[in-house]
């Protein structure tokens, strides 16, 4: 899909008082998780994160066949910790940059739900290496689990198989609509940036986005785009992730 404007961005546009109260939220809940004996470690299809693959090697914004280059077959893709939100507050807040971007950057996408905010620590050595957010077709939309009747079991650690849940307004719909805010100051951390992959035919194929560093601003994308948090080298990233949904592309 060829797109003119391929993210759209809003620079310091969440107070820096509002970025601190959502870190201040994010991160006691992840604290009472930690002390409920939960898991706040970050997941993936197919369970790549770090927490599932003991002694690999951190895949950072490597490729695969660069790794394989090197001899490494066993590696990780993700490591960091998140916890999810759905204070009304934080929808009434940003539904506004997306609706905003999709009507700015030409897409007009349909899309009538979201999903639950993904608030993530990344602390010194954690990033999440190249992913999709959601495939956006027919074959990529959620489904329904059943226990006792849908033929796949639950995972080890509780959660649905990959590409089912029980939510019924996700039923039958894709993640179409990415977003991402930048809730720390720059000079907070070092690496941790949003990288994307524009592809081989690109002008530009790899970008850094330097301009959402800014605390407080936001960047909507869409969620087919390859992307990556490179390592952080110093510091701790905090980020608040939106995925909204729809029907998938016809």
């Amino acid at each position: 899909m060829q797109l003119k404007y391929s993210y759209y961005w809003f620079k310091e546009s969440i107070t820096p008082d509002i970025c601190q109260k959502i870190i201040d939220i994010g991160t006691a809940k992840i604290k009472q998780e930690k002390e409920k004996g939960l898991t706040v470690d970050a997941y993936t299809f197919g369970d790549e994160q770090k927490g599932a693959k003991p002694n690999a090697h951190p895949k950072g914004e490597s490729t695969t066949q660069e790794l394989l280059q090197k001899g490494i077959e066993y590696h990780y893709v993700r490591d960091s910790e998140v916890t999810w939100l759905n204070d009304q507050w934080l929808y009434d807040l940003f539904h506004p940059y997306i609706h905003s971007a999709n009507a700015s950057a030409g897409w007009n996408w349909q899309w009538d739900y979201s999903e639950s905010f993904q608030f993530t620590v990344y602390n010194p050595g954690g990033f999440y290496s190249w992913h999709k957010d959601g495939g956006s077709d027919h074959f990529a939309t959620y489904k329904r689990y059943i226990h006792g009747i849908t033929p796949i079991p639950m995972k080890d650690n509780g959660k649905f198989p990959d590409g089912y849940l029980t939510d019924p307004n996700l039923i039958g719909k894709v993640r179409k609509i990415s977003m991402t805010c930048n809730l720390n100051f720059p000079g907070d951390y070092e690496g941790g940036n949003l990288k994307f992959d524009f592809g081989h035919h690109s002008d530009t194929r790899f970008h850094e986005c330097e301009e959402i560093r800014p605390q407080g601003s936001v960047i909507v994308f869409p969620s087919f785009v390859d992307h990556c948090v490179t390592p952080v080298t110093k510091g701790t990233r905090y980020s608040l992730v939106l995925w909204t949904c729809g029907d998938p592309f016809k």
